[in-house]
């Protein structure tokens, strides 16, 4: 079943979501979608396979990475790597993250193309990115993150290495609405198949329950991405957890003024300010059938409003890198505006970019087409 144009105006107006939110959403960014999928369409698929990473402990199929603000010692050139907190380094393996980020920003892309023009183009190419990745045997990444952000003679792996595939969640929330419309029988099982396994490794492996533990950024998103993939192979009391866990757990990391203390104790304040927010709107528009309550959405965005709209009332230390670069189309502002009743995030969440080009601010900008997450519930 393809959804024509009027039966797609049909759902983003229902009882669920305001008309004038569907409509915002879809003419504020028509246009850039289209544009997008013009030149994805003819993109051939590419996953981690096509890039062997000859530092890891793992195999083709396991994604690798190197911790962002790993360096050699200047001490010691050929002893293990240290910390350099806010400072990416360059020299890093960085090819697995390359392509799954494209996996994020193609597969979104197609998708919101195709429920805006009905185009089977469209999604027959970003069904043709989820075979690759979840599927084929040839190509397709193991389920798990265990030599992600290692760190050369500390580590294979670590459990930080799981905010890496925060770039899979609106890659989920796409295939919500490709799998039961485009994927036959046998794909639709092998995607279930796939992230059913990697939740089970999100949540029952030992770097898995680190990750979840975690007191900043990365508590927010284990749990966004967790959301997510139970909505996809539709595990419900793993939802549930999740909203418990976003009420009674996380949201207890947040201070009184609506501001992230560890967030704002890091070398890069101002960004990890944004990207945490953004991470908790987006587990609120996760959860919004279990309708979480919002006054702690709204508080955050009270906090963090002020800061994206005059950069330069910023009262913290300015970011050791990449300051220039923020802010982008926070989706925060957009969710925030919804549940918080403000008009004025949403109408500062228009004005700002929505393609972002410096690769920090993309690495740390995980949801780029809210249309999917404003229009209609994925199946």
């Amino acid at each position: 079943m393809h959804l024509n144009r009027r039966a797609f105006l049909t759902l983003a107006a229902s009882p669920a979501i305001a008309a004038r939110t569907s409509n915002l959403v879809a003419t504020t960014d028509r246009p850039r979608i289209l544009a997008a999928a013009a030149k994805f369409v003819s993109q051939a698929p590419l996953t981690i396979t096509a890039f062997p990473a000859p530092g890891s402990a793992g195999k083709l199929h396991d994604f690798y990475s190197q911790a962002d603000y790993s360096w050699p010692n200047p001490n010691d050139p050929n002893g293990p790597y240290i910390d350099r907190d806010g400072h990416s380094n360059p020299d890093n393996f960085d090819d697995h993250r390359k392509v799954m980020i494209a996996l994020s920003i193609q597969v979104p892309a197609l998708t919101a193309a195709w429920l805006l023009t009905s185009n089977a183009s469209y999604a027959h190419k970003a069904a043709d990115h989820l075979r690759a990745w979840f599927v084929t045997p040839e190509t397709r990444m193991n389920p798990n993150l265990q030599f992600a952000q290692g760190v050369k003679g500390r580590s294979t792996g670590r459990s930080y290495g799981i905010i890496d595939t925060l770039h899979l969640v609106e890659v989920a929330r796409a295939a919500g609405f490709l799998a039961p419309r485009v994927l036959n029988r046998a794909d639709r099982l092998g995607v279930n198949e796939w992230f059913t396994s990697y939740l089970d490794w999100l949540c029952n492996s030992d770097r898995g329950k680190t990750e979840r533990d975690a007191t900043n950024n990365h508590a927010y998103c284990w749990a966004l991405q967790v959301a997510e993939f139970a909505r996809l192979v539709n595990n419900q009391p793993l939802r549930e957890e999740m909203h418990r866990r976003y009420r009674d757990v996380l949201l207890a990391q947040m201070a009184p003024d609506g501001s992230f203390p560890r967030e704002l104790a890091r070398t890069k304040p101002y960004g990890y300010s944004i990207f945490n927010f953004d991470a908790l709107a987006g587990l609120c528009q996760s959860l919004k059938d279990l309708k979480p309550d919002p006054a702690g959405l709204c508080k955050a965005a009270a906090f963090i409003y002020p800061y994206l709209q005059d950069k330069s009332t910023w009262k913290w230390p300015k970011d050791v890198e990449h300051f220039d670069s923020w802010p982008v189309r926070s989706p925060g502002l957009l969710f925030a505006g919804l549940a918080c009743h403000e008009q004025k995030y949403l109408d500062l969440w228009k004005s700002l970019d929505p393609d972002p080009t410096d690769k920090e601010i993309i690495r740390n900008y995980p949801i780029r087409q809210p249309l999917l997450w404003v229009c209609c519930h994925p199946l």
